[in-house]
């Protein structure tokens, strides 16, 4: 079933979203007993303000902790219980590929966004992401998610990933010492926020393509004003990446 989202409560014409409803604890216990279920969640959050206020502020959060619990204990270890972005983004951008649109963001053909079953974000190939000056910034990146034999694009990756603290990061300072532009027209898929182009900035080291097993001249990727990343590349040949690994 599809909701179209509500800004006034639909279960009665007197409720005034914040009186009437099952307390945030049934809510809180219910959904944990479904595993905080993304779909549902997000259908909750359609029924009307006082869910999705709810769902934001609990009901995703919770998912995150679940759904990459290690990352999510490093992510607040500063004392911080927010994350740049609102956890609803980092909810989303665990689990969906956001894929690329023809003259969008990326110089590719149109391949859709997909919702991901299960994705490993790494720490230590985030390391791998940045510039020796930043590779103090704790940045979190995915393994790329592979679209084969996308015609003249050859074997596309898609990689995702999140900054710890971006406000704070080495990197954001030098995007801004560097005098970075931002994306004219495009956002963030996540959060809606505006992109600094890492590869306008130089600011990609060829450790990148190592770690994504691409081709060092087609790797681009972006990073958002909250610290959410987004990237593509071509894949190099499996048996290419065999023997690069072997030497």
């Amino acid at each position: 079933m599809i909701l179209t989202k509500q800004y006034r409560c639909v279960h009665s014409p007197s409720c005034a979203c914040t009186k009437g409803h099952l307390s945030e604890e049934i809510i809180f216990l219910v959904f944990n007993h479904l595993n905080w279920n993304p779909k549902l969640i997000a259908a909750l959050s359609c029924a009307c303000k006082w869910f999705d206020d709810l769902a934001k502020r609990v009901l995703w959060k919770e998912f995150c902790k679940t759904r990459a619990p290690k990352m999510m204990l490093d992510m607040q270890s500063s004392g911080s219980h927010s994350v740049d972005g609102n956890w609803r983004a980092l909810g989303k951008l665990l689990i969906y590929c956001s894929g690329s649109r023809k003259d969008g963001l990326f110089s590719s053909s149109h391949i859709p966004g997909h919702f991901v079953y299960r994705t490993r974000f790494s720490r230590t190939s985030g390391k791998s992401f940045l510039l020796p000056q930043c590779r103090t910034d704790v940045l979190y990146v995915s393994d790329p998610c592979e679209h084969l034999d996308q015609g003249e694009d050859g074997d596309v990756g898609f990689f995702r990933g999140i900054f710890k603290s971006f406000a704070t990061s080495k990197a954001r300072k030098l995007l801004i010492n560097r005098s970075a532009p931002l994306h004219p027209t495009e956002i963030c898929p996540y959060c809606k926020a505006k992109l600094w182009n890492m590869l306008a900035a130089k600011m990609i080291p060829s450790s990148a393509s190592c770690r994504l097993g691409a081709y060092d001249d087609c790797i681009e990727y972006y990073v958002c004003l909250n610290g959410h990343v987004l990237g593509i590349c071509t894949l190099l040949p499996l048996s290419d990446t065999d023997e690069a690994s072997e030497e």
